[in-house]
Protein backbone atom coordinates (compact mmCIF):
# COMPACT_ATOMS: atom_id res chain seq x y z
CA UNK A 1 0.00 0.00 0.00
CA UNK A 2 2.99 2.29 -0.21
CA UNK A 3 6.50 2.89 0.95
CA UNK A 4 8.18 3.99 4.13
CA UNK A 5 11.01 5.70 4.30
CA UNK A 6 13.28 7.04 7.36
CA UNK A 7 13.45 10.80 7.94
CA UNK A 8 14.46 13.46 10.29
CA UNK A 9 12.27 16.16 11.87
CA UNK A 10 14.09 19.05 11.06
CA UNK A 11 11.52 21.29 13.46
CA UNK A 12 12.47 19.04 16.02
CA UNK A 13 16.51 19.17 15.80
CA UNK A 14 16.27 15.95 14.35
CA UNK A 15 14.08 13.70 15.79
CA UNK A 16 14.04 10.37 13.48
CA UNK A 17 10.52 9.73 12.07
CA UNK A 18 9.04 7.13 9.64
CA UNK A 19 7.42 8.84 6.87
CA UNK A 20 4.79 6.55 4.74
CA UNK A 21 3.86 7.68 1.50
CA UNK A 22 0.41 6.12 0.20
CA UNK A 23 0.36 4.03 -2.94
CA UNK A 24 -1.56 6.11 -5.38
CA UNK A 25 -2.60 9.87 -5.78
CA UNK A 26 -5.75 11.42 -4.54
CA UNK A 27 -7.92 11.34 -7.42
CA UNK A 28 -10.33 13.83 -6.66
CA UNK A 29 -11.63 16.36 -3.73
CA UNK A 30 -13.62 13.95 -2.06
CA UNK A 31 -10.62 11.65 -1.06
CA UNK A 32 -8.14 14.52 -0.14
CA UNK A 33 -10.80 15.51 2.06
CA UNK A 34 -11.37 11.94 3.50
CA UNK A 35 -7.66 11.58 3.58
CA UNK A 36 -7.67 14.52 5.94
CA UNK A 37 -10.28 13.40 8.04
CA UNK A 38 -8.28 9.54 8.45
CA UNK A 39 -5.15 11.43 9.09
CA UNK A 40 -6.33 12.97 12.19
CA UNK A 41 -8.42 10.28 13.29
CA UNK A 42 -5.83 8.68 13.35
CA UNK A 43 -3.07 11.14 15.08
CA UNK A 44 -5.98 11.29 17.66
CA UNK A 45 -5.92 7.04 18.24
CA UNK A 46 -2.52 7.28 18.59
CA UNK A 47 -1.98 9.55 21.47
CA UNK A 48 -5.09 7.84 23.10
CA UNK A 49 -3.60 4.43 22.94
CA UNK A 50 -0.07 3.29 23.40
CA UNK A 51 -0.45 0.32 21.34
CA UNK A 52 -1.67 2.11 17.54
CA UNK A 53 1.20 3.74 16.31
CA UNK A 54 1.37 7.43 16.71
CA UNK A 55 1.15 10.08 13.62
CA UNK A 56 2.13 12.95 14.19
CA UNK A 57 1.58 14.67 10.57
CA UNK A 58 0.85 14.34 6.89
CA UNK A 59 0.41 15.65 4.35
CA UNK A 60 0.60 15.52 0.29
CA UNK A 61 3.64 16.09 -2.27
CA UNK A 62 3.67 17.98 -5.29
CA UNK A 63 2.87 15.07 -7.16
CA UNK A 64 -0.88 14.51 -5.18
CA UNK A 65 0.80 10.83 -3.50
CA UNK A 66 -0.56 11.64 0.30
CA UNK A 67 1.72 10.74 3.29
CA UNK A 68 1.65 10.04 6.94
CA UNK A 69 4.55 10.98 9.13
CA UNK A 70 4.63 8.65 12.17
CA UNK A 71 7.12 7.70 15.04
CA UNK A 72 9.70 5.78 14.46
CA UNK A 73 9.86 2.34 15.76
CA UNK A 74 12.72 -0.07 15.66
CA UNK A 75 11.55 -3.67 16.36
CA UNK A 76 10.48 -6.62 14.44
CA UNK A 77 7.04 -7.40 13.25
CA UNK A 78 4.73 -10.55 14.63
CA UNK A 79 5.20 -12.18 11.56
CA UNK A 80 9.37 -11.50 11.59
CA UNK A 81 8.67 -13.28 15.00
CA UNK A 82 6.27 -16.14 14.06
CA UNK A 83 8.57 -17.46 11.08
CA UNK A 84 11.03 -17.67 13.99
CA UNK A 85 8.89 -20.27 16.13
CA UNK A 86 5.30 -19.62 17.66
CA UNK A 87 4.62 -18.09 20.84
CA UNK A 88 4.66 -19.98 24.00
CA UNK A 89 1.24 -19.10 26.04
CA UNK A 90 2.96 -16.35 28.45
CA UNK A 91 4.24 -14.12 25.56
CA UNK A 92 1.19 -15.16 23.65
CA UNK A 93 -0.98 -13.84 26.00
CA UNK A 94 0.98 -10.40 26.88
CA UNK A 95 1.13 -9.21 23.36
CA UNK A 96 -2.17 -10.35 22.67
CA UNK A 97 -3.83 -8.25 25.59
CA UNK A 98 -2.00 -5.54 24.05
CA UNK A 99 -3.19 -5.83 20.22
CA UNK A 100 -6.60 -6.02 21.75
CA UNK A 101 -6.48 -3.26 23.86
CA UNK A 102 -5.44 -1.17 20.57
CA UNK A 103 -8.62 -2.61 18.31
CA UNK A 104 -10.52 -1.55 21.36
CA UNK A 105 -9.39 1.69 21.83
CA UNK A 106 -10.33 2.06 18.20
CA UNK A 107 -13.45 0.42 17.90
CA UNK A 108 -14.46 2.54 21.11
CA UNK A 109 -14.49 5.59 18.73
CA UNK A 110 -12.76 9.11 18.47
CA UNK A 111 -14.09 12.38 19.39
CA UNK A 112 -14.22 15.02 16.90
CA UNK A 113 -17.08 17.80 16.21
CA UNK A 114 -19.13 16.34 18.87
CA UNK A 115 -18.87 13.18 17.04
CA UNK A 116 -18.12 9.71 17.64
CA UNK A 117 -15.99 8.02 14.37
CA UNK A 118 -15.01 4.45 15.78
CA UNK A 119 -12.16 2.98 13.35
CA UNK A 120 -12.14 -0.21 11.76
CA UNK A 121 -8.84 -1.63 10.65
CA UNK A 122 -9.94 -3.75 7.87
CA UNK A 123 -6.45 -5.53 7.63
CA UNK A 124 -5.06 -6.82 11.43
CA UNK A 125 -2.28 -9.50 10.06
CA UNK A 126 0.81 -10.59 11.84
CA UNK A 127 2.72 -7.86 9.51
CA UNK A 128 0.73 -5.03 10.95
CA UNK A 129 1.82 -5.30 14.25
CA UNK A 130 4.99 -3.94 15.26
CA UNK A 131 6.59 -5.17 18.66
CA UNK A 132 9.38 -2.79 19.99
CA UNK A 133 11.65 -2.77 23.30
CA UNK A 134 9.81 0.15 25.48
CA UNK A 135 12.36 1.55 28.06
CA UNK A 136 9.48 1.78 30.95
CA UNK A 137 7.15 -0.77 29.45
CA UNK A 138 9.17 -3.39 28.09
CA UNK A 139 7.73 -5.81 25.06
CA UNK A 140 5.23 -3.21 23.40
CA UNK A 141 2.49 -4.48 20.33
CA UNK A 142 1.92 -1.66 18.49
CA UNK A 143 -0.75 -1.48 15.21
CA UNK A 144 0.02 -0.25 12.30
CA UNK A 145 -1.85 1.32 9.11
CA UNK A 146 -5.35 1.81 10.95
CA UNK A 147 -7.96 3.91 8.57
CA UNK A 148 -5.75 3.47 5.28
CA UNK A 149 -7.68 0.43 3.71
CA UNK A 150 -10.80 2.55 4.92
CA UNK A 151 -9.19 5.95 3.01
CA UNK A 152 -8.08 3.90 0.05
CA UNK A 153 -11.95 1.88 -0.15
CA UNK A 154 -13.32 5.92 -0.01
CA UNK A 155 -13.53 6.73 -3.76
CA UNK A 156 -16.39 5.74 -5.59
CA UNK A 157 -14.26 4.55 -8.26
CA UNK A 158 -12.46 1.87 -6.01
CA UNK A 159 -15.68 0.31 -4.71
CA UNK A 160 -15.02 -3.08 -7.07
CA UNK A 161 -11.40 -3.80 -4.92
CA UNK A 162 -11.08 -5.84 -2.74
CA UNK A 163 -8.73 -3.88 0.19
CA UNK A 164 -7.19 -5.98 2.81
CA UNK A 165 -5.32 -9.23 3.03
CA UNK A 166 -6.60 -12.13 1.31
CA UNK A 167 -5.36 -14.60 4.30
CA UNK A 168 -7.03 -12.96 6.80
CA UNK A 169 -9.75 -11.27 5.17
CA UNK A 170 -13.09 -11.89 6.98
CA UNK A 171 -16.06 -13.43 5.09
CA UNK A 172 -18.33 -10.48 4.94
CA UNK A 173 -14.83 -8.93 4.12
CA UNK A 174 -14.66 -10.56 0.72
CA UNK A 175 -18.45 -10.15 0.22
CA UNK A 176 -17.76 -6.61 -0.11
CA UNK A 177 -20.26 -5.79 2.63
CA UNK A 178 -20.44 -2.77 5.28
CA UNK A 179 -17.76 -3.85 7.76
CA UNK A 180 -17.90 -3.61 11.96
CA UNK A 181 -15.50 -4.11 14.75
CA UNK A 182 -16.17 -8.56 14.54
CA UNK A 183 -14.34 -8.12 10.73
CA UNK A 184 -11.47 -7.27 12.80
CA UNK A 185 -12.58 -10.17 15.52
CA UNK A 186 -11.76 -12.61 12.22
CA UNK A 187 -8.74 -11.44 11.42
CA UNK A 188 -7.67 -11.41 14.62
CA UNK A 189 -8.30 -15.00 15.34
CA UNK A 190 -6.79 -16.34 12.06
CA UNK A 191 -3.93 -14.31 13.39
CA UNK A 192 -3.98 -15.37 17.19
CA UNK A 193 -4.14 -19.11 15.72
CA UNK A 194 -0.83 -18.97 13.25
CA UNK A 195 0.90 -17.15 16.68
CA UNK A 196 -0.06 -20.14 18.66
CA UNK A 197 0.58 -22.56 16.24
CA UNK A 198 2.66 -20.60 13.48
CA UNK A 199 0.16 -22.43 11.03
CA UNK A 200 -2.98 -20.79 8.79
CA UNK A 201 -6.14 -21.98 10.19
CA UNK A 202 -7.43 -22.31 7.26
CA UNK A 203 -5.98 -22.97 3.75
CA UNK A 204 -6.73 -22.03 0.21
CA UNK A 205 -6.17 -24.33 -3.20
CA UNK A 206 -4.48 -21.51 -4.96
CA UNK A 207 -3.62 -17.79 -3.40
CA UNK A 208 -6.09 -15.99 -5.79
CA UNK A 209 -9.44 -14.26 -4.58
CA UNK A 210 -11.26 -17.26 -5.28
CA UNK A 211 -9.52 -19.66 -3.60
CA UNK A 212 -9.63 -17.71 -0.40
CA UNK A 213 -13.51 -16.65 -1.24
CA UNK A 214 -13.66 -20.44 -0.76
CA UNK A 215 -11.70 -21.01 2.30
CA UNK A 216 -13.16 -18.42 4.59
CA UNK A 217 -17.01 -19.52 3.72
CA UNK A 218 -16.79 -22.81 3.10
CA UNK A 219 -13.52 -24.33 5.37
CA UNK A 220 -13.94 -25.36 8.56
CA UNK A 221 -10.59 -23.71 10.34
CA UNK A 222 -8.25 -27.22 11.51
CA UNK A 223 -8.34 -27.84 15.34
CA UNK A 224 -5.05 -26.89 17.33
CA UNK A 225 -4.31 -31.05 17.45
CA UNK A 226 -3.94 -30.87 13.88
CA UNK A 227 -1.46 -28.22 13.64
CA UNK A 228 0.35 -29.13 16.28
CA UNK A 229 -0.14 -32.28 18.10
CA UNK A 230 2.11 -31.36 20.67
CA UNK A 231 0.77 -28.36 21.28
CA UNK A 232 -0.92 -27.36 24.87
CA UNK A 233 -3.00 -24.84 25.32
CA UNK A 234 -5.69 -23.94 27.86
CA UNK A 235 -8.92 -24.92 26.32
CA UNK A 236 -10.43 -21.91 27.06
CA UNK A 237 -7.97 -20.31 25.50
CA UNK A 238 -8.58 -22.80 22.44
CA UNK A 239 -12.18 -22.29 22.44
CA UNK A 240 -11.82 -18.14 22.42
CA UNK A 241 -9.63 -18.56 19.20
CA UNK A 242 -12.22 -20.75 17.71
CA UNK A 243 -14.85 -18.74 17.95
CA UNK A 244 -13.49 -15.52 16.69
CA UNK A 245 -12.99 -17.67 13.63
CA UNK A 246 -16.39 -18.22 13.24
CA UNK A 247 -18.32 -17.72 9.64
CA UNK A 248 -21.29 -15.69 10.81
CA UNK A 249 -20.23 -12.64 12.55
CA UNK A 250 -23.02 -12.72 15.35
CA UNK A 251 -21.12 -15.92 16.21
CA UNK A 252 -18.07 -14.73 17.11
CA UNK A 253 -17.57 -12.50 20.30
CA UNK A 254 -19.13 -9.70 19.57
CA UNK A 255 -16.56 -7.06 21.12
CA UNK A 256 -12.70 -6.83 21.78
CA UNK A 257 -13.88 -6.01 25.70
CA UNK A 258 -15.34 -9.49 25.58
CA UNK A 259 -12.21 -10.99 24.62
CA UNK A 260 -10.02 -8.97 26.94
CA UNK A 261 -12.49 -10.06 29.54
CA UNK A 262 -11.87 -14.29 28.76
CA UNK A 263 -8.10 -13.56 28.45
CA UNK A 264 -7.89 -11.84 31.88
CA UNK A 265 -8.21 -14.82 33.75
CA UNK A 266 -6.02 -17.03 31.68
CA UNK A 267 -3.18 -14.00 31.93
CA UNK A 268 -3.47 -14.40 36.01
CA UNK A 269 -2.39 -17.77 35.76
CA UNK A 270 0.13 -18.16 32.93
CA UNK A 271 1.13 -14.49 32.35
CA UNK A 272 1.85 -12.60 35.16
CA UNK A 273 5.77 -12.12 34.76
CA UNK A 274 5.46 -11.88 31.06
CA UNK A 275 3.13 -8.09 31.54
CA UNK A 276 6.23 -6.56 31.46
CA UNK A 277 8.59 -8.72 29.83
CA UNK A 278 10.41 -8.66 26.65
CA UNK A 279 12.88 -6.40 27.39
CA UNK A 280 16.53 -6.54 25.25
CA UNK A 281 19.15 -6.47 28.20
CA UNK A 282 22.78 -7.55 28.67
CA UNK A 283 24.88 -9.25 31.40
CA UNK A 284 24.19 -8.64 35.48
CA UNK A 285 27.58 -8.39 37.13
CA UNK A 286 27.90 -11.76 39.08
CA UNK A 287 26.91 -10.80 42.99
CA UNK A 288 30.42 -10.76 44.70
CA UNK A 289 31.54 -13.24 46.89
CA UNK A 290 30.39 -12.48 50.67
CA UNK A 291 31.98 -13.66 53.64
CA UNK A 292 29.94 -16.54 55.34
CA UNK A 293 28.57 -16.79 58.84
CA UNK A 294 29.16 -18.64 61.27
CA UNK A 295 26.77 -20.60 61.05
CA UNK A 296 26.93 -22.71 64.20
CA UNK A 297 24.89 -25.68 65.22
CA UNK A 298 21.73 -24.77 66.93
CA UNK A 299 21.59 -21.03 67.05
CA UNK A 300 18.22 -19.38 66.16
CA UNK A 301 18.78 -18.05 62.14
CA UNK A 302 18.22 -14.86 63.21
CA UNK A 303 21.30 -15.08 65.77
CA UNK A 304 23.32 -16.45 62.81
CA UNK A 305 22.40 -13.25 61.04
CA UNK A 306 23.60 -10.82 63.63
CA UNK A 307 27.03 -13.05 63.48
CA UNK A 308 27.49 -12.08 59.55
CA UNK A 309 30.41 -9.29 58.82
CA UNK A 310 29.56 -6.68 55.69
CA UNK A 311 32.03 -8.50 53.07
CA UNK A 312 35.12 -6.72 52.29
CA UNK A 313 34.82 -6.34 48.29
CA UNK A 314 31.42 -4.45 49.06
CA UNK A 315 31.50 -0.64 49.19
CA UNK A 316 30.59 0.98 52.40
CA UNK A 317 28.13 2.37 51.27
CA UNK A 318 23.82 2.91 51.14
CA UNK A 319 23.02 -0.17 48.64
CA UNK A 320 20.78 -3.82 48.92
CA UNK A 321 22.04 -6.92 47.68
CA UNK A 322 20.60 -10.75 47.96
CA UNK A 323 22.30 -13.39 49.65
CA UNK A 324 21.52 -17.15 50.15
CA UNK A 325 23.40 -17.18 53.68
CA UNK A 326 24.68 -20.51 54.45
CA UNK A 327 23.91 -22.71 57.84
CA UNK A 328 24.25 -25.81 59.39
CA UNK A 329 21.22 -26.79 58.27
CA UNK A 330 20.20 -24.64 55.23
CA UNK A 331 20.56 -21.59 53.67
CA UNK A 332 19.00 -18.50 54.27
CA UNK A 333 17.72 -16.32 51.98
CA UNK A 334 18.71 -12.57 53.16
CA UNK A 335 18.73 -9.33 51.75
CA UNK A 336 21.95 -7.04 53.21
CA UNK A 337 20.99 -3.57 53.73
CA UNK A 338 23.51 -0.84 54.54
CA UNK A 339 21.76 2.77 55.52
CA UNK A 340 22.95 5.34 58.21
CA UNK A 341 21.84 4.18 61.54
CA UNK A 342 19.35 7.02 62.38
CA UNK A 343 17.61 5.79 58.95
CA UNK A 344 17.86 1.75 60.76
CA UNK A 345 15.99 3.57 63.65
CA UNK A 346 13.46 5.01 61.75
CA UNK A 347 12.55 1.33 59.97
CA UNK A 348 13.03 -0.86 62.67
CA UNK A 349 9.08 -0.48 63.44
CA UNK A 350 7.66 -0.17 59.96
CA UNK A 351 4.74 -2.07 57.76
CA UNK A 352 7.01 -4.43 55.72
CA UNK A 353 6.04 -5.33 52.23
CA UNK A 354 7.15 -7.49 49.42
CA UNK A 355 6.64 -7.88 45.86
CA UNK A 356 8.13 -9.94 43.29
CA UNK A 357 7.81 -9.43 39.45
CA UNK A 358 9.55 -11.43 36.64
CA UNK A 359 10.29 -11.13 32.76
CA UNK A 360 10.97 -14.12 30.78
CA UNK A 361 12.40 -12.81 27.90
CA UNK A 362 14.68 -12.06 26.03
CA UNK A 363 16.35 -12.58 29.39
CA UNK A 364 14.81 -14.07 32.44
CA UNK A 365 15.31 -12.14 35.37
CA UNK A 366 13.47 -11.17 39.00
CA UNK A 367 12.79 -7.53 40.17
CA UNK A 368 12.51 -8.39 44.58
CA UNK A 369 11.38 -5.64 45.70
CA UNK A 370 11.01 -4.61 50.00
CA UNK A 371 9.38 -1.64 50.56
CA UNK A 372 9.44 -0.53 54.82
CA UNK A 373 6.61 2.24 55.17
CA UNK A 374 5.54 4.41 58.27
CA UNK A 375 2.77 7.20 58.26
CA UNK A 376 5.80 9.52 59.55
CA UNK A 377 8.52 9.12 57.71
CA UNK A 378 6.73 7.11 54.53
CA UNK A 379 8.51 4.51 52.23
CA UNK A 380 11.92 3.18 52.21
CA UNK A 381 12.44 1.12 48.84
CA UNK A 382 14.83 -1.48 48.75
CA UNK A 383 14.74 -3.08 45.25
CA UNK A 384 16.89 -6.27 43.97
CA UNK A 385 17.70 -8.52 40.64
CA UNK A 386 17.45 -11.94 40.13
CA UNK A 387 19.02 -13.32 37.18
CA UNK A 388 17.63 -16.48 36.87
CA UNK A 389 19.89 -17.68 34.71
CA UNK A 390 22.93 -17.76 37.22
CA UNK A 391 23.31 -20.43 39.76
CA UNK A 392 23.06 -17.71 42.43
CA UNK A 393 19.98 -16.31 41.17
CA UNK A 394 17.96 -19.52 40.80
CA UNK A 395 19.36 -21.25 44.30
CA UNK A 396 17.79 -17.85 45.89
CA UNK A 397 14.56 -17.81 43.82
CA UNK A 398 14.24 -21.27 45.14
CA UNK A 399 14.81 -20.65 48.41
CA UNK A 400 12.15 -17.60 48.57
CA UNK A 401 9.02 -19.81 46.91
CA UNK A 402 10.12 -22.63 49.53
CA UNK A 403 10.93 -21.40 52.81
CA UNK A 404 8.20 -18.28 52.29
CA UNK A 405 10.44 -15.31 54.33
CA UNK A 406 13.59 -14.20 53.77
CA UNK A 407 15.75 -12.10 57.03
CA UNK A 408 16.87 -8.65 56.39
CA UNK A 409 20.44 -7.65 57.74
CA UNK A 410 20.95 -4.15 58.48
CA UNK A 411 24.53 -2.52 58.67
CA UNK A 412 24.94 0.53 59.94
CA UNK A 413 27.40 3.11 57.29
CA UNK A 414 29.00 4.78 60.57
CA UNK A 415 29.89 1.01 62.04
CA UNK A 416 29.93 -0.95 59.22
CA UNK A 417 31.39 -4.15 60.24
CA UNK A 418 28.85 -6.25 62.42
CA UNK A 419 24.90 -7.02 61.11
CA UNK A 420 22.95 -4.04 63.36
CA UNK A 421 19.63 -5.39 63.39
CA UNK A 422 17.92 -8.40 61.59
CA UNK A 423 14.29 -8.07 60.65
CA UNK A 424 11.94 -11.42 59.14
CA UNK A 425 9.40 -10.67 55.94
CA UNK A 426 6.88 -13.50 54.99
CA UNK A 427 5.83 -14.16 51.25
CA UNK A 428 2.50 -14.85 50.03
CA UNK A 429 1.38 -18.44 49.09
CA UNK A 430 0.73 -17.48 45.42
CA UNK A 431 3.90 -15.22 44.73
CA UNK A 432 5.60 -18.61 46.52
CA UNK A 433 4.02 -20.25 43.57
CA UNK A 434 5.18 -18.26 41.32
CA UNK A 435 8.38 -17.60 42.16
CA UNK A 436 8.89 -21.78 41.74
CA UNK A 437 7.19 -21.57 38.89
CA UNK A 438 9.57 -19.20 37.21
CA UNK A 439 12.83 -20.84 38.06
CA UNK A 440 11.69 -23.89 36.51
CA UNK A 441 10.21 -22.39 33.27
CA UNK A 442 13.81 -19.99 33.56
CA UNK A 443 15.73 -23.41 33.36
CA UNK A 444 14.32 -24.15 29.87
CA UNK A 445 13.45 -20.81 28.69
CA UNK A 446 15.60 -19.60 26.06
CA UNK A 447 17.53 -15.82 26.84
CA UNK A 448 17.75 -14.09 23.51
CA UNK A 449 19.04 -10.91 25.29
CA UNK A 450 21.59 -9.60 28.00
CA UNK A 451 20.72 -9.55 31.50
CA UNK A 452 21.65 -5.33 32.28
CA UNK A 453 18.95 -3.92 29.86
CA UNK A 454 16.38 -6.17 31.50
CA UNK A 455 17.31 -5.10 35.18
CA UNK A 456 17.27 -1.45 34.13
CA UNK A 457 13.96 -1.63 32.05
CA UNK A 458 12.16 -3.55 35.46
CA UNK A 459 13.85 -0.21 37.49
CA UNK A 460 12.03 1.98 35.39
CA UNK A 461 8.96 -0.38 35.81
CA UNK A 462 9.21 0.48 39.19
CA UNK A 463 9.88 3.80 39.13
CA UNK A 464 7.38 4.90 36.50
CA UNK A 465 4.59 2.78 37.30
CA UNK A 466 4.66 0.09 40.45
CA UNK A 467 5.85 2.55 43.29
CA UNK A 468 2.90 5.41 42.99
CA UNK A 469 0.46 2.05 43.02
CA UNK A 470 2.29 0.42 46.01
CA UNK A 471 2.64 3.62 48.38
CA UNK A 472 -0.94 4.53 47.89
CA UNK A 473 -1.93 0.86 48.80
CA UNK A 474 -0.18 1.05 52.08
CA UNK A 475 -1.23 4.73 52.77
CA UNK A 476 -4.87 3.64 51.94
CA UNK A 477 -4.38 0.64 54.33
CA UNK A 478 -3.49 2.22 57.41
CA UNK A 479 -2.01 -0.37 58.94
CA UNK A 480 -0.61 -0.69 62.47
CA UNK A 481 3.34 -0.58 62.46
CA UNK A 482 4.96 -3.60 62.13
CA UNK A 483 2.98 -5.74 59.96
CA UNK A 484 3.70 -7.80 57.15
CA UNK A 485 2.20 -7.74 53.83
CA UNK A 486 3.14 -9.48 50.42
CA UNK A 487 1.80 -8.64 46.71
CA UNK A 488 -1.56 -6.03 46.50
Amino acid sequence: MGRVYLAEDSLLGGVQVAVKFLGQTLLNQKMRERFVQEATTCAQLGQKSIHVVRVTDYGVNQEEIPYYVMEYLHGQSLSQLINIQALPTPRFLGLCRQICLGLQTAHEGIQIKGHTYPLIHRDIKPSNILVVQDPTLGELAKILDFGIAKLLQADGDQTNCFMGTLAYASPEQMEGKELDNRSDIYSLGVMMFQMLTGKMPVRANSHTFGGWYKAHHGQAPQSFRDADPNLKIPKSLETLVMSCLAKQRQNRPQSVSQILKELEPLEQRYGMGYRISQRLSSTLSRLPVTKKADARAGLPDEQICKLTSWPRDKPTAEIVFPHALPTSHRPLATLWVMLPNREIEKRLISTRYNNFICTMSPHPMILWLTVLHSSLHGPRWLPCYLDLKSRQGQELAGLLGQSGQYKILFFALEEAQRCAHVLSSNIADRQRKLLQEWVTLARTYPSVGSSHDSKNLLKNELNANLKPKIQKQLESLNLDTGSDLSGY
